[in-house]
């Protein structure tokens, strides 16, 4: 018997039931989510991958630094997007324009008045309520999203520590590894849907079905009915392997009724958590929301460095020091509104390849190390 389940792989026992015949397929619309076309979406190789996630985690260790360094870094930061956005330069155009005028005349035009009597600030006070208001719901959304993840990983080591200490080492090894790859699928399943997802079958699930030999090609033949990139179902199926698995265990009197209820229950806990993620990729924040936001940034920002540019002074109280001065107020509220709308839009689909997404790899291969870890386990 190996030593390690990781090593050895899950070629005892047989296959579960038998599977959906080869001419059913996966229709426009699995695991209760609208299937998207990724067709089109470019891969990353595995080395990308780790790239992008060892840069992510180098990331999460930053928030404690001093101030002077935070501010030393462009990427994963909030300047990033906003030298990137047409309106942050549009506004600041605006103003400069504005005040190039005013520095070209001697006279006060008659506009000035006039612009003295309107009020941006209450645009302003709406705008920075919706902002925030935003940011804190896509936020509690991320937050969702990183428990689920957690939780599917938490579920798994429930499974590994039962099945360690409860079942014959080739059940339990087979159990594991088929709990494994329903984790990993799920992963892969989530490019059907929202934004897509950068975890595909030939770079991220063969990488670890190869390095850990979770499923034999039996077993990877049985589930080919199933297209892993575009659908959800290839987890839920290892899923109910998982509770195949068990329910035989239990028939085979390793386990008693008991125990096949507690694992059924964490099964079916991971079920629903990695539905969760599904749940919440397939439904973004409204477009009617987000296009509301975008409309008032678009007629605040202009609006604002205009206000701004004629109340910095005309004909004699014109100052090319206070010129600088509110063109850098200008240009801190374009951070203010572009940076809390780019920081609410980042967090809406934590599962792709950017620097401020949820650390997939990490979840991953730490609960196969877990898993490893418990199913070696010695007590002398």
């Amino acid at each position: 018997m190996s030593s390690n389940i990781f090593a050895s792989g899950c070629s005892s026992g047989l296959l579960p039931r038998s599977a959906p015949p080869q001419a059913r397929t996966d229709e426009r619309r699995q695991n209760g989510v609208i299937k998207k076309d990724s067709s089109s979406q470019e891969d990353l190789s595995f080395q990308d991958l780790t790239s992008i996630e060892k840069e992510r985690r180098q990331l999460l260790l930053r928030s404690e630094l001093p101030f002077w360094r935070i501010l030393s870094y462009y990427r994963g930061t909030s300047l990033r997007a906003v030298v990137s956005d047409s309106l942050v330069w549009t506004t600041l155009l605006i103003y400069v324009w504005i005040r190039w005028r005013a520095n070209t005349i001697d006279y006060v035009p008659a506009a000035v008045a006039m612009m003295e009597k309107t009020n941006v600030n209450i645009l302003g006070g709406f705008l920075s309520f919706f902002l925030v208001l935003f940011v804190n719901q896509t936020n509690d959304r991320f937050l969702e999203m990183y428990g689920f993840s957690k939780a599917c990983s938490g579920r798994i080591q429930d499974i590994a520590g039962v099945a360690k200490t409860q079942l014959p080492y080739e059940v339990a090894d087979r159990l594991v590894c088929h709990f494994n790859a329903a984790h990993i699928a799920g992963y892969v399943g989530l490019n059907a849907i929202g934004q897509g997802s950068p975890y595909s079958k030939s770079n991220f699930f063969d990488h670890y079905n190869a390095k850990h030999h979770l499923l034999t090609k039996n077993e990877m033949k049985a589930l080919s009915h199933h297209d892993m990139d575009n659908s959800g179902l290839c987890m839920k199926e290892l899923t109910t392997w998982c509770q195949l698995d068990v329910a035989q265990a239990r028939k085979d009197g390793h386990i008693d009724s008991y125990q096949e209820k507690y694992m059924h229950d964490k099964i079916l806990a991971f079920r629903a958590a990695m539905d969760g993620m599904y749940d919440y990729t397939d439904q973004p924040p409204h477009f009617f929301y987000i296009h509301f936001l975008v409309l008032l940034s678009a007629l605040y920002l202009p609006l604002f460095a205009i206000d701004t540019a004629y109340a910095a002074g005309w004909g004699a109280d014109k100052a090319i020091g206070l010129d600088i001065l509110q063109g850098l107020i200008v240009f801190l509220q374009c951070v203010f509104v572009v940076g809390l709308r780019s920081l609410a839009t980042n967090m809406i689909d934590p599962y792709g390849d950017d620097l401020e997404d949820l650390s997939v790899i990490n979840y991953v291969e730490g609960t196969l190390e877990i898993c490893s870890t418990i199913m070696n386990a010695r007590q002398e």
